[in-house]
């Protein structure tokens, strides 16, 4: 009987001699006239070799030509997802949140900056104030940027004599008519213009002060040092930061009207690094107009397209200059763009026949909507996107806009989509209704309105999304609903950092860019999953 079998030592020898490898190469998978469209759910990534720790695996990705972070996390530009709070939670954690664009121009700029000033290497446009100025002005400052430890120069300005510095504890119990002459700390730790980075932080830690200015030689202020800021490295490693000024990166959505260019001065002037062009179908000359435009006028802005699903749509927008593209049409939990419009792709497929034009390019590729777990950004990732832009599996979190309040018993967030018709509807005065019977004309012209319309045009981050600013009829492509608490980003991200570790883990692989390259060579191999097999896949078979 022992003669029957192959000797086990040949074991790898053997397998050699198989014609082909388990499961299906990423071209096979992802064959339409095969398959069909494909979502997340319909196939899977088989396991490879375990042969090192999950806490060693690089999760760093390229979310734009220049930008890269070290962690694969955006959230999505909507009005129940991304204001200032995820913004500055997701940066300091790794990821990048895009502050929507549903709300005042001034009101997205101050947001913008706010994460800007978070947290900086070398302060060098810090607010300042001079000693005629009062804790009052302190105290607003405190309101609108959420600090009050500030420089006070002779002439209240940048490269003025420095005098003295105003903290918190200066300014309390203090009249707010205080003159800050009266109430700042003039005994000051400085150090020289020209001080390195590592040796203004050695000396931040030793002199137990809050902030550290820099001073020239005349002793006017140059620049700023926080002492939280070394806190926020020492708690936050993962931090996304632009690598010359040592600040948080911010990034922004716009929309593709003459409006917008007015917007974006205002985003760029508060420190933007990378703007999102906001749009349901991205293929759209307004939106290549919009690329030329902006990559003439502020050429060291990134500038992430889209959205796309499509290699014709990918192309357009690459070659007006887009610096990164987002992925995904009608995918969203909240979106009904593909059952209402009868336009979009399975998101799966879309991701990978855009990634794999638009990679070689240089140009990196976001999946955009479908994500509802750490698999699904495994297997966005093994498609070949830089990155994955979350919505509702970030949406309920504590550092989402809104408040919370309860629905059957579970405390929830609202959530809804950017095409919904209460977010379209935003900003829209209520419509005067007329006494007595409806006349005939008002009848015929609902279906066909007059093309002079006296009645202003409702414009905002929604119907330019979905080019409905003009649309007396709104035709809705999104829902609206609430989302389950769901806890803090601080709690949460992490948690799905670590997942997409050992999901790298499992499969053989230490890195995002080895898992991409070992698809593209065949050595990452995929299954499909029949409806059985994913029901074996989830939770079954028990009682309660």
């Amino acid at each position: 009987m022992p003669g029957q079998f192959l000797d086990p030592s040949c074991a790898l020898e053997h397998l050699d001699t198989y014609p082909q490898k388990d499961g299906l190469d990423i071209k096979d998978l992802l064959d339409s006239k095969t398959h069909g469209g494909l979502t997340y759910n319909d196939f899977l990534l088989l396991p490879g070799k375990i042969d090192f720790p999950a806490n060693i695996v690089n999760t760093e990705t390229r979310i734009t030509r220049n930008v890269v972070l070290k962690t694969p996390f955006m959230s999505s530009p909507m009005d129940t997802v991304t204001e200032k709070d995820m913004a500055i939670s997701l940066a300091l954690l790794g990821g990048i949140g895009v502050i929507h664009h549903n709300q005042p121009a001034e009101e997205q700029a101050s947001m913008v900056r706010a994460v800007k000033r978070h947290e900086n290497g070398f302060i060098n446009d810090p607010v300042v104030l001079s000693p005629n100025h009062r804790v009052q002005d302190v105290l607003d400052i405190k309101a609108r940027l959420g600090f009050c430890g500030i420089p006070i120069t002779e002439t209240g300005a940048l490269g003025g004599k420095l005098v003295g510095i105003v903290t918190s504890r200066d300014i309390q119990f203090r009249p707010p008519t205080a003159l800050l002459s009266e109430v700042m700390t003039t005994d000051l730790c400085t150090a020289p213009s020209g001080t390195t980075l590592a040796e203004a932080n050695e000396l931040l830690r030793d002199s137990k002060k809050g902030k550290l200015p820099l001073i020239d030689g005349d002793g006017n202020l140059v620049s700023l040092l926080a002492r939280s800021d070394l806190l926020k490295n020492q708690n936050f490693p993962y931090a996304s930061k632009n690598p010359e000024t040592k600040q948080l990166y911010s990034a922004a959505a716009i929309g593709t009207r003459p409006a917008d260019r007015d917007r974006l001065k205002l985003l760029v002037e508060a420190g933007l690094d990378i703007v999102v062009l906001d749009s349901s179908q991205g293929n759209s000359s307004y939106q290549i107009d919009m690329i030329h435009w902006i990559k003439q006028t502020y050429p060291k802005l990134e500038i992430i397209a889209g959205n796309v699903v499509t290699r014709a749509q990918a192309a357009s927008l690459i070659a007006a200059g887009a610096d990164g593209l987002r992925v995904g049409m009608g995918s969203g939990s909240i979106c009904i763009t593909q059952e209402v419009m009868a336009v979009g792709r399975p998101q799966a497929t879309a991701v990978y026949a855009v990634a794999e034009f638009a990679n070689k390019f240089g140009v990196p590729v976001i999946a955009d909507g479908g994500i509802s777990n750490v698999g699904h950004i495994v297997k966005a990732l093994a498609l070949g996107a830089g990155a994955v832009m979350m919505g509702s599996l970030l949406a309920g979190t504590t550092e989402s806009p809104g408040e919370y309040f309860w629905h059957d018993g579970k405390r929830v967030k609202t959530y809804r989509g950017m095409g919904s018709l209460e977010a379209m509807e935003q900003g829209k005065t209520a419509p005067q209704t007329s006494k007595g019977p409806i006349a005939s004309s008002q009848v015929k012209n609902t279906l066909h309105p007059p093309s002079t319309n006296t009645s202003k045009t409702v414009e905002n981050a929604a119907t330019s999304r979905y080019f409905s600013e003009a649309s007396v009829i709104k035709v809705a492509q999104g829902v609206s609903g609430d989302v389950v608490d769901k806890g803090s980003v601080v709690q949460f991200l992490p948690y799905l950092h670590v997942g997409i570790q050992h999901s790298l883990q499992d499969i053989g692989v230490r890195s995002i860019t080895e898992l991409q390259e070992g698809v593209v060579q065949g050595d990452v191999r995929f299954e499909m999953r029949t409806a059985s097999a994913q029901v074996e896949g989830g939770v079954h078979g028990l009682n309660s």
